[in-house]
């Protein structure tokens, strides 16, 4: 007997996009997705004949295949079969003496046909299910596309053949991809067969099918690999299907519920749906903790979507950065493509997640997509961005990149939203934490203007942040700039001389350091030496109250 191949744990654990193994009994999270189901007289039969295709296939695939074919003959849950490194492909067309077709165009015949075999009142012909894997083996998308749009809500004899295909890791591995293609699009997508059919197929119709390879006792080695473009492509549905609902999916929707007795809404299948992938990725802690804290039922409403998406990237970051780092990837894809409809929830995540990414290599595509919503008229938006630059702007590289942004974020500073200018702040003061960046002299006096009144900020942060980049500013100007930036700077003399005396510590010590750099950037040298002798009344003294006329001028703009 050949040497029994490695345990679904350790596959898991060599996936660099799949979470760590949790130690969870797999027995309860089959009998969890199993709750409620019954199965009938006619699944019995087509389960019969599983086992005996699955003794025909052992001579091809090894004996893991049979036992995971017997697994599903037996009807109870029980603990998943050790996955092997690689499965063995699929026979070919001529190995059982006669082919399954002779031409291409041939094959939607023969999937149509095979689904009214499996559909009928008697028992299926065992070679069927042989015949099932061969032709998907030899013509994956046409089988795929065809049982989409004969059986769009997976009725008993699409499931069986899906399951079928399923139970070879080769075949599923050849179909998910035109699984995935269907799924990324609302409501339908437009899809090619040999025999010239170009029908429509429905997005929940590929969902329907993820959902009864999700019904089985173990995760298909594919679905591993392919865990993060299935979840996008998932929670991307939940968001669509809660947004768009046409009179056609509707209808489709409804006969989906009359014979499978589904969720009455299609965004709650499409919930129910990630949730069993996640169990099936071993990820329990993320679904109890989601459930905790009404992450799932926030995810099913439009205006609270993104929330939850940065509550589940926040979850799954304590499970596995390798797997939110994959899904980042594909959500970083599917921005770039400028997709109004769900970047505020693809901006939610990636945010959260977004110092785990290589900048080397994404991090211009990740800049360019947080320029493009700095300037977003939603409040949402333009703090998602503003959140990603603070990231983005810790890194050396990146932040002599932003650069380019500075008369934006100088615009954002007289924003009213307080978060928008705290965090603001924060982008520019990482900027200039890099001593090889200097301030333009068009910039300085802009941005000496603007930090002036937040120097009485209600907020204390804001305050600190302002006074302390201030001081950076005066540091940082270019030579030429200097000149012109001296008449604001001399306006700073009193506010900062008040402040030395906040009552917030914090503010007090940022305000003298910033007011001593003040004095020597204006070379006074008798303001310099009544500071040292702490001498309050002289200072004021020598501080005018009132700028002159010349001072108050605003910078000329070149």
């Amino acid at each position: 007997m050949a040497e029994r191949p490695p345990s679904l744990s350790n596959k898991m654990e060599k996936c660099p996009c799949v979470a760590p193994p949790q130690q969870h009994n797999e027995m309860e999270q089959f009998q969890l997705l199993q709750k409620g189901r019954d199965r009938t007289q006619q699944q019995d039969s087509a389960l019969s004949c599983w086992r005996s295709a699955g003794q025909k296939f052992t001579n091809l695939t090894g004996t893991w295949c049979q036992e995971m074919i017997t697994m599903l003959t037996k009807g109870e849950a029980k603990p998943g079969p050790a996955l092997p490194q690689s499965i063995a492909a699929a026979p070919s067309l001529d190995l059982f003496e006669e082919r399954v077709v002779s031409s291409s165009s041939q094959v939607p015949g023969f999937v149509r046909n095979m689904h009214q075999r499996l559909v009928s009142n008697g028992p299926p012909d065992d070679r069927l299910f042989m015949d099932i894997l061969r032709l998907t083996d030899a013509h994956s998308t046409d089988v795929a596309v065809t049982l989409l749009r004969c059986a769009p809500s997976c009725d008993r004899g699409a499931a069986t053949m899906w399951k079928t295909i399923a139970s070879s890791g080769t075949t599923m591995e050849k179909v998910l991809p035109t699984l995935l293609c269907v799924l990324e699009d609302w409501p339908v997508r437009r899809m090619y067969t040999s025999d010239g059919d170009n029908k429509d197929v429905f997005a929940l119709a590929a969902t329907r099918v993820i959902w009864e390879i999700l019904r089985l006792p173990w995760c298909p080695e594919p679905f591993m690999e392919y865990s993060p473009h299935l979840l996008v492509a998932l929670l991307f549905q939940v968001f669509i299907s809660t947004e768009q609902m046409s009179e056609e999916v509707d209808n489709f929707w409804r006969k989906c519920q009359e014979e499978h007795n589904l969720p009455t809404s299609m965004n709650r299948f499409a919930v129910q749906t990630v949730r069993a992938l996640l169990h099936h990725l071993k990820c329990l802690d993320i679904v109890v903790a989601m459930e905790r804290k009404g992450g799932w039922d926030t995810l099913l409403y439009a205006d609270t979507h993104h929330y939850a998406m940065g509550l589940l990237a926040r979850e799954m970051r304590r499970v596995s950065i390798p797997m939110c780092s994959c899904i980042a990837l594909r959500l970083i894809r599917r921005l770039s493509r400028e997709e109004p409809l769900w970047d505020l929830a693809a901006m939610a995540f990636l945010v959260e997640v977004l110092e785990f990414l290589n900048f080397k290599e994404w991090g211009d595509t990740i800049l360019d997509i947080m320029a493009r919503h700095l300037q977003s008229e939603s409040k949402d938006r333009c703090r998602l961005a503003l959140r990603g630059l603070v990231v983005l702007s810790k890194d050396h590289s990146m932040a002599k990149k932003m650069c380019s942004l500075s008369g934006s974020l100088v615009e954002l500073l007289r924003n009213e939203d307080v978060d928008v200018v705290r965090m603001t702040l924060s982008v520019l003061r990482n900027v200039l934490l890099n001593k090889d960046i200097l301030v333009s002299s068009p910039t300085a006096p802009k941005l000496a203007e603007v930090l002036q009144p937040l120097f009485d900020h209600d907020n204390h942060l804001v305050q600190l942040l302002s006074i302390r980049l201030y001081k950076d500013v005066m540091e940082s100007v270019v030579r030429k700039g200097k000149k012109r930036l001296k008449m604001l700077v001399s306006e700073s003399l009193l506010p900062l001389f008040f402040h030395c005396h906040d009552e917030n510590v914090r503010v007090a010590e940022a305000s003298r350091e910033t007011l001593l750099s003040v004095v020597k950037f204006l070379k006074r040298k008798d303001l310099k030496q009544l500071l040292k002798m702490e001498d309050p009344w002289s200072f004021g003294e020598r501080v005018p109250f009132r700028p002159s006329t010349q001072m108050t001028a605003p910078p000329t703009q070149t």
